[in-house]
């Protein structure tokens, strides 16, 4: 087996579309005897006819090593052995595979037979009956080989030898696990004679006169007659005629119509589902069908926790149907070809594609490109091989608007090479590839982590001529529509300032949009000692080159859980924006859909006040076109007419009139809210004298003058902090701030996570006591001074003035200036007035709402996989903490807070390195924040915007503290 050749594969047909074929077939699937040695010296040679009895057995598709034989591991640029393309290393795993099977029947008695690999990792040897057939290289690529003089009726034997890491690998450095093994389908394939070998539908659409144009190549077996029937458009005609057919109904994400179509020889039908569309750019404007449109899009990984990179149907659909609820129209295939059934799905249901080539280099930047692949002229065929694999499976589907060459594999003429073989067996759609900054051979300008400042003034630049001594390929590239293939992080409590690049997309025609990095979690699960589930990482396989936790980035978790950034970005990409006047008598509706208008768009208000819904209904919905903007006036009933004493929200949401196909009528598309401010009223004081120790029903603890009770309830605090558990974020240094540490490194150089506090003086002041303390950091003199005066209330409340005042000379920002307490027992859950029900920061709010929200112990914070800040309410009005000793009730007089609640101190949240390692401590720890620092997306791109930061500065709040005993 040859495993450092810069060659594509070999003895291969030639690559083809997948087809939906009336032939006969034969799944290969299922058991196979499987044997794995530690490198390709020490396979054993007689592997393919040696007695399989005592080998093991893994199920394909599968990868061997998620079934036993040997360990995953992840790394995202570094490369797991040394950069010597095109050798891999000596300790590489070889697994041989072997499964004895009858040919059907109906196989058999075709004269032409395939055999078809859709995936395998890296590089394999194939052999049927003791006869070479190829070998593969690609390894999210389909591969072919003829075995119609191989294949014999009766028992057959197919031996496949693959190993781990090949030339191969230095291509496929994609950011994933490592995870080899024959882990998409196998299938033997009958070819009538005379069948249909290979078709490529190109179906365009003018959508001036609303006409389509089909033009069907055919290659058939022999001198076969091919014709195309599509019986709902009346046609049935020879394959090889162009056809022009009028009033279509063409294809957009929006709106996906496929026609049924069917391609026949004497031999064969082959189904196709055919949309038209025509992709084009002009005036720097994406079009598709001669409109602009904006990619809301999602980075797609395939990985399921326990099965990698292995299909499963239902998984991917219910995805995908996640997706389309969430608003998401479009998806790069990440960063290769997906299963090709996925392709339909995409079809189906409407999504922008881009296809995205199994390719990418990222090892190489490690040694600043140095015999980098794609400018190596030995390894030209197999960037070839793998671009032409890539166009010829998936040209059939109308969801594919672009193709990308790869991902992060720098420059050179190999991909130059590509994008011309590209264009030129599919001039009708686009090219893409993120690393050609020069855009020379690219039909869109891709960018990634562009910061919000550069993707201003690539908008502008759109606007004004290019400088008279630009190059030709700067004027060009001026001239492209502009996307970011990736423009923010999804990793952890994040990511922040999505809102502001959504304002810049659609402020600048020239912008067509962007892609979260990434949709999923790439966890790995295994069984802990006690039978419960654990989600694994870099590193925690005992790999010696890993990224750690870099692969836990999605939107959602392993399992397709939505994690807050996923309903966050929904609401920031909606294709409908809400407004609500100051006045409360009209709202107004941005269409930003595309293509379609209101028509299928219902609205219904409701106005709350205090908890209480005080009047509901619907509101017509105005005639509005695409792209275009309508008012609606809104009933008395919605105006304020009394002062409300925690709040009153009107909420107005568009929702689909009518079900579709990933979501039931009423399915809330959008929503907008106004929110007026009630008077709170406190309670008026009690009757009773203050002491050092007692004020009411708080009781103090004389040393260090903080509370010892409440009304019964044993609570500490208030502890001033300014510091968080650090995000994934707060850990990593933002694109924008290059030359400066993390903030999780400035907050611990400041001290912020060590502070230690003293009492100054207690004072007593008839019905009040007042509390000075000073809560400094170690080694620095950097510090902040509160003043806390507690009054007694009737009912058993106290009232806490809170007002706090940086001392000294701070270094860094604050993650947040706030007040802390410890409640002695475990929460059971909160009852807030406040933005919810969903965590929020300042700058990643988009989804919550203004609402009376109850949350469950376990809905209190995120259970991130490795542990970290999250769990933060913003505009809290009140809120009722209740644990098993009692319910605290807290409510603000003047400005409103944002309010955490965990199980977990910050301390031990920031030590842990998995969630599975948290024990929690029988406590309730409540946080009041006054302010708080946004969350930025600095794991990739920039760090906290400006406007989010928290340089130190005085804060003040009045809040009235409540003891309710638990009722039992």
């Amino acid at each position: 087996m040859e495993i450092a050749t810069t060659s594509p594969g070999s003895g291969t047909t030639a690559p083809r579309a997948r087809l939906c074929s009336d032939a006969p077939s034969r799944s290969l699937d299922g058991r196979w005897r499987f044997r794995v040695s530690p490198s390709l010296r020490a396979a054993p040679e007689d592997w393919r006819v040696a007695d399989a009895d005592g080998w093991g057995v893994v199920e394909v598709p599968g990868h061997w090593n998620l079934q036993g034989y040997g360990s995953p591991a992840y790394s995202n640029v570094q490369m797991p052995f040394p950069v010597d393309p095109p050798h891999p290393p000596d300790v590489n795993p070889i697994g041989d595979y072997r499964l004895d099977f009858a040919a059907s029947d109906e196989v058999i008695a075709h004269r032409r037979r395939i055999l078809r690999f859709d995936g395998i990792e890296s590089a394999a040897e194939v052999w049927l009956n003791d006869v070479l057939l190829g070998t593969t290289r690609g390894s999210r690529l389909t591969h072919e080989f003829d075995v119609s003089d191989v294949l014999v009726p009766g028992t057959n034997r197919l031996a496949v030898r693959v190993a781990q890491f090949s030339d191969a690998t230095y291509l496929e450095n994609q950011d994933m696990w490592w995870l080899p093994g024959i882990f998409r389908s196998v299938t033997i394939l009958a070819r009538p004679d005379g069948g249909v070998d290979d078709v490529f539908v190109r179906a365009d659409y003018d959508a001036d006169t609303g006409a389509g144009t089909l033009d069907v190549s055919v290659r058939v077996d022999g001198e076969a007659a091919a014709r195309i029937v599509i019986p709902e458009l009346g046609i049935d005609a020879p394959a090889a005629d162009t056809l022009r057919i009028a009033g279509v109904e063409p294809w957009t994400a929006e709106q996906p119509r496929l026609y049924d179509a069917e391609v026949r020889t004497h031999a064969e039908v082959v189904a196709l589902r055919i949309g038209f569309r025509r992709v084009e750019v002009r005036d720097t404007q994406l079009l598709v069908n001669g409109a602009p449109i904006m990619l809301r899009g999602v980075n797609r990984h395939e990985h399921r926790p326990r099965h990698g990179r292995v299909y499963d149907a239902d998984v991917a659909r219910d995805e995908l149907l996640l997706m389309k609820r969430h608003n998401i129209n479009a998806v790069r295939t990440s960063h290769y070809p997906p299963h090709p059934d996925v392709l339909d799905l995409f079809d189906e249901l409407g999504f922008w594609v881009i296809d995205e080539c199994d390719l990418e280099t990222h090892g190489f930047e490690h040694v600043d490109w140095r015999r980098n692949p794609s400018a190596d002229p030995a390894w030209r065929d197999a960037f070839l091989d793998r671009i032409r694999r890539t166009v010829h499976r998936d040209k059939n589907h109308p969801s594919v608007i672009m193709w990308s060459l790869g991902n992060e594999s720098h420059v050179g003429a190999n991909l130059e090479e590509m994008a011309r073989w590209a264009k030129t067996a599919d001039p009708t759609r686009l090219i893409h590839y993120e690393g050609d900054r020069a855009s020379r051979y690219v039909d869109v300008y891709s960018r990634m982590y562009a910061t919000h400042d550069e993707v201003r003034a690539i908008g502008e630049e759109a606007l004004v001529p290019a400088p008279f001594d630009a190059t030709p390929a700067e004027v060009r590239r001026r001239t492209l529509p502009f996307l970011q293939c990736e423009f923010a992080h999804a990793m952890g409590t994040g990511p922040g300032g999505l809102q502001e690049y959504w304002d810049l997309f659609e402020t600048f025609p020239r912008h067509a949009g962007g892609f979260v990095w990434e949709w999923l979690e790439h966890g790995i699960a295994v069984d802990g000692p006690d039978g419960t589930s654990r989600t694994l990482y870099g590193g925690d396989f005992g790999e010696d080159v890993h990224d750690g936790n870099f692969v836990i980035d999605g939107l959602v978790d392993a399992d397709r859980n939505p994690r807050p950034g996923l309903l966050h970005y929904a609401a920031v990409i909606a294709p409908i924006v809400v407004g609500i006047d100051g006045a409360r008598t009209r709202v107004r509706l941005e269409n930003r859909y595309d293509f379609r208008d209101l028509a299928d768009v219902a609205l219904r208000w409701t106005r709350t006040v205090d908890g209480e819904v005080v009047a509901s209904g619907t509101l017509p919905t105005p005639p509005c076109g695409p792209r275009s903007a309508a008012m609606v006036d809104l009933p008395d009933e919605c105006r304020t007419d009394a002062a409300a004493r925690v709040a009153d929200a009107l909420t107005v949401e568009a929702v689909s009139a009518a079900p579709s196909a990933w979501a039931e009528a009423g399915h809330v598309i959008a929503s907008g809210q106004d929110v007026r401010d009630g008077r709170p009223v406190a309670p008026a004081p009690a009757a009773v004298a203050a002491t050092a120790d007692v004020v009411g029903a708080a009781r103090f603890d004389r040393t260090g003058g903080g509370l010892q009770s409440l009304g019964g309830l044993a609570i500490a605090g208030p502890t001033v902090g300014v510091w968080r558990a650090p995000t994934d974020n707060d850990r990593d240094i933002g694109d924008d701030e290059l030359d400066l540490p993390s903030y999780a490194e400035r907050w611990r150089a400041a001290g912020m996570d060590r502070t230690v506090t003293r009492l100054v003086d207690a004072l007593t002041e008839g019905d009040a006591v007042t509390v000075r303390t000073r809560t400094g950091t170690p080694i620095l003199d950097s510090a902040v001074d509160a003043r806390l005066r507690w009054t007694a209330l009737e009912g058993g409340a106290v009232r806490l003035d809170a007002e706090l005042e940086p001392h000294g000379t701070w270094i860094t920002e604050w993650a947040r200036i706030g007040l802390d307490f410890v409640l002695a027992s475990a929460p059971v859950g909160v009852d807030l007035a406040g933005y919810g029900p969903m965590p929020s920061y300042p700058d990643l709010r988009a989804a919550a709402r203004f609402g009376w929200w109850h949350l469950d112990a376990d809905e209190l914070t995120v259970d991130h996989v490795r542990p970290q800040e999250s769990g933060s309410r913003i505009g809290v009005r009140e809120a009722a903490i209740a644990t098993e000793a009692g319910t605290l009730h807290v409510s603000s007089l003047d400005a409103p807070f944002a309010l955490t609640v965990s199980r977990h101190s910050r301390r031990s949240l920031a030590g842990a390195a998995h969630n599975w390692e948290l024990t929690p401590d029988g406590q309730t720890h409540v946080t009041i924040d006054l302010a708080q620092s946004g969350v930025g997306t600095a794991t990739c791109g920039p760090g906290v915007l400006p406007r989010y930061r928290l340089p130190a500065r005085p804060a003040a709040i009045s809040l009235i503290l409540r003891h309710e005993p638990a009722s039992h």
